[in-house]
């Protein structure tokens, strides 16, 4: 065996050791760091079961359910199935992979955010505040209810956060501008309008439960020392049959929201959009972008999943406004899948709710880090580095 041959096989074994060792092709860490109880779960379906486990089940059921029949709950995780991943090899070098984008100016470490959820109170106790403290320290956009003024203040909150708005109670110009105007001195970077929560649905689950919406507002399910559920005469509850009552004010129209939209420089980006029709809308009356979602399936049933209204969504839009997506996503593959299709970022609720409930921020910031993980290791997989090289061709309808 010659000299040359000799120093070639050396040099490709080498190699395969570096490779072995090397971080890129490993996802293991020693036996000395593995002992806090948040790494045990190891993707987000285990975290789920974790939160079932220990939440009282009135506050799981109200976590867990979606509207009438649950089809479109169904729907929203059954539609990533009806997905392949096509991967292209060798066509990038994915020996580093970079998650980063930029989203109306703001730059992202990576395009997952956190949806706006009510009801945290019956998840954990001050669960907005949690929840915010989880998005700082996974470095994650957040839309956010309100009340995290403090956490924001003391810099463990999100550096990018939206607030969320129905828009109900924007009626005039003037309300809208002090509206916009104290967003943005509190560094607010845009303006969520949730479209599809103006009627209350019927949820069964939390019917048959006899769930008061206000305790999730509160302190959490009352219990006595019985274990039974604690009712004060005046309690509400949610109950089946009732004809929705008048409201005492206007739903907003795309009128309001373009001048909600003229009335600041902050994007303002419509939350509930499911049809080519309505994100065309969005485009033409001037809102900055749309997030195609059915509420969690917690509002209007049989609408289908999310991942299937994508694509018209996208092609409405036309490269014009970005379209965000959110509705299901449990792994990195469906955030891929999500991105491939055309989607600018994927928004998480009920996953990041179940890292609430088992460990609180921890929690909540573990969840993101495992989403961000997966989805890091199925793009250099399917042969991408970045999320600028991810187009359609990486996914087919199952046949």
């Amino acid at each position: 065996m010659n000299a040359d041959l000799m120093n070639r096989r050396r040099a490709l074994t080498g190699l395969l050791q570096f490779l072995g060792a090397s971080p890129l092709l490993r996802a293991d860490r020693k036996y000395s760091e593995m002992g806090d109880p948040l790494d045990a779960p190891v993707n987000v379906f285990e975290f789920a079961k974790l939160a079932k486990e220990k939440l009282d089940p009135l506050a799981w059921d109200y976590l867990d359910e979606g509207s009438e029949d649950e089809q479109a709950l169904r729907d929203n995780r059954s539609g990533f199935n009806k997905l392949i991943i096509r991967p292209h090899v060798l066509k990038y070098d994915v020996s580093r992979i970079d998650l980063s984008t930029v989203l109306f100016g703001k730059p992202l470490a990576h395009p997952i955010f956190l949806c706006p959820t009510g009801g945290k109170n019956c998840v954990f106790p001050n669960g907005e505040q949690e929840t915010a403290i989880g998005a700082g320290a996974a470095n994650t956009m957040m839309i956010t209810s309100g009340g995290i003024d403090h956490v924001l203040a003391s810099g463990k909150g999100p550096k990018v956060w939206w607030q969320f708005t129905t828009a109900a109670n924007l009626t005039t110009k003037s309300q809208m501008a002090a509206f916009t105007e104290k967003l943005k001195d509190s560094g607010c970077s845009g303006i969520s309008v949730t479209v599809d929560i103006y009627l209350v649905s019927h949820r069964e689950r939390s019917i048959h439960n006899g769930l008061v919406r206000s305790w999730c507002q509160g302190n959490g399910i009352p219990r006595g020392s019985d274990g039974k559920v604690s009712y004060k005469p005046d309690d509400i509850l949610w109950t089946s049959g009732d004809y929705p009552a008048p409201r005492p004010f206007s739903t907003p129209t795309w009128d309001i929201l373009k001048q909600l939209r003229d009335s600041s420089d902050l994007p303002v980006i419509v939350k509930g959009v499911l049809t080519a029709e309505d994100t065309g809308l969005a485009v033409k009356n001037g809102l900055s972008g749309v997030i195609v979602s059915n509420h969690g399936a917690r509002q209007l049933d049989q609408v289908g999943g999310t991942i299937e209204a994508l694509p018209e969504c996208v092609e409405a839009a036309n490269g014009k406004i970005p379209v965000l997506i959110d509705g299901g996503i449990r792994r990195g593959t469906d955030i891929f899948k999500a991105l491939a299709i055309g989607a600018s970022a994927v928004g998480i609720g009920r996953p990041y709710l179940y890292g609430l409930g088992t460990f609180g921020s921890r929690g909540v910031a573990r969840v993101v880090d495992l989403l961000r993980a997966e989805l890091a290791t199925d793009m250099g997989m399917a042969g991408v580095a970045n999320l600028k090289e991810i187009d359609k061709s990486y996914v087919r309808a199952r046949a």
